[in-house]
Formats: C-alpha cells, structure tokens, sequence
C-alpha cells in the first residue's frame, strides 16, 4: 500500500482539520494521512499534551504544514468548547472535522454499573455531540465543510455485551443523519464510517479465544487496520466525495455479527 506521506499530497493544502481521540489508533492514522495531504491539523485527545505536541511537530517537520496539540475531554462542554475557541484563534477557520474520540466498556446486562454507563455515554454520545455542535458553528462561518463521525459495526448491528457502547455508538449515527439534514443547505456535508474489529488498543484486552471467534466472522480472514479506516474517512472528507452526505460506511472486512 502506498505510505501515507505521498498518497494524495496536497489534496487537503490550506484546510484546517481537527481530529478528536487523535494520539492514537484510528484518530491518529487519520490526522497524519490529513496532514500528509497538506492540511493543518488540530490533535485533540484527553492523552498527555506533551505527547501530543511532539506528534503535532512531527507531523509539521515532515509535511510543511502547521498542527496544533489540545488536550480535551470531550465528555467535558466547556472543555470542548475551549477547544474549538482555540481552533478560531489559530487558523480562523474550520473545513474538515473528524468526531472520533470514544471509549469501550464491555458488561453484560444485569453486571452493567452506573459508573460505566455514565462514563461511556458522555465520551461518546454527549461529547460526540458538543464535538459536531461546536465544530459546525465554527464551519459555517466559512464557505463549508466536511464532517465524519466514527461510529461502529456495533452501533449498526448490536453485539452481545456491548449494550452502552451500543447505544452510544447508535445515537452517533442519528446525530450523523440529522446532521446531514440540517447542514446540507450551508454547504456542510455529514457521514459516519462504522469499522469493525480494527487493530487498535481498544481491542488490545481481548483474548486469543475471543479474538479467533472474531475473525471467524469476518469474511476477509483479518482484522482491519487503524490506516484502512483513515483512507476512507480521508475519502469522505476529500472532494472525490463532494455529493456524499448522510452515509454510514461499514468499514469491516464483510463481517457478520
């Protein structure tokens, strides 16, 4: 596969992107094919901000282009909002948000506790939400955009002991319809992309046996990679995707649930 520093150079020159959950795995994939492209790229994650703005610098020293490092927890409004405030104050501008950030907790019904249940829905659901509130604001300010939301298989089909970050990852993809909507007419185009089992650290506390079942449902015979699933959010943010809004693309190999 060709490497991300020359795949589409310069099809993103002069936009600004934030990523959120950008230190690692699919977030950060994402944030450096964008920059690879040629935009700025703002890292937002609630990871170490010097770790951050050591991978923001990496990315400026390869590919010419500015990043901005923010640490944020988007289950947090003001923080969220403090985020985007930045965003402004930097580049003035906002033309590509990938929604990202988002955790995992795994529980059977009736083992589920409130702790979990709370903790999952305000990263994923409620932070997802001020994320895209927050970004859109800012994007209509300019000449329009893109968004996408990083959903999951398990948002779309369901899977057993999965019941909150089911739920959550559903009512992303509401919010991504909904979007798409109401944005549309100012130029903002909204999709969510809904990957499978891809090889990140979310799925790093899996067992062998777990992980064999898993594979056995997918179709390809492999898991995916955090890279994979960045080209297609790079697609869908990109002009080759310029009619595309309120989709939900499965990225999981043909896997069945």
């Amino acid at each position: 596969m060709p490497d991300a520093a020359v795949e589409g150079r310069g099809r993103f020159a002069g936009q600004v992107a934030v990523v959120t959950g950008a230190s690692r795995g699919i977030g950060l994939a994402t944030a450096r094919r964008l920059a690879a492209g040629g935009a700025n790229v703002v890292l937002a994650s609630m990871a170490s901000e010097d770790g951050l703005k050591a991978e923001a610098a990496a990315l400026e020293s390869r590919h010419g282009v500015r990043c901005l490092a923010v640490a944020v927890d988007v289950a947090e409004p003001d923080q969220v909002k403090a985020l985007f405030r930045a965003v402004f104050q930097t580049f003035r501008r906002l033309d590509i948000l990938v929604n990202n950030a988002g955790i995992l907790g795994d529980a059977l019904i009736g083992m589920i506790d409130d702790a979990t249940i709370e903790r999952t829905l305000r990263v994923n659901l409620h932070g997802g939400l001020h994320v895209l509130q927050q970004g859109a604001r800012l994007m209509q300010r300019g000449s329009g955009g893109a968004i996408v939301t990083v959903s999951s298989i398990i948002g779309t089909r369901g899977n057993a002991g999965q019941l909150v970050y089911a739920a959550s990852k559903a009512g992303l993809i509401g919010a991504t319809l909904s979007a798409a909507k109401e944005l549309g007419p100012k130029g903002i185009r909204v999709n969510a992309v809904a990957p499978g089992v891809i090889e990140t650290d979310m799925i790093a506390h899996l067992d062998d046996a777990t992980r064999a079942e898993r594979l056995q449902g997918i179709a390809m015979g492999r898991l995916g990679t955090a890279d994979e699933v960045a080209r297609v959010i790079a697609f869908l943010v990109s002009d080759e995707a310029a009619y595309v809004s309120g989709q939900v693309l499965g990225v999981d190999g043909a896997m069945v649930i």
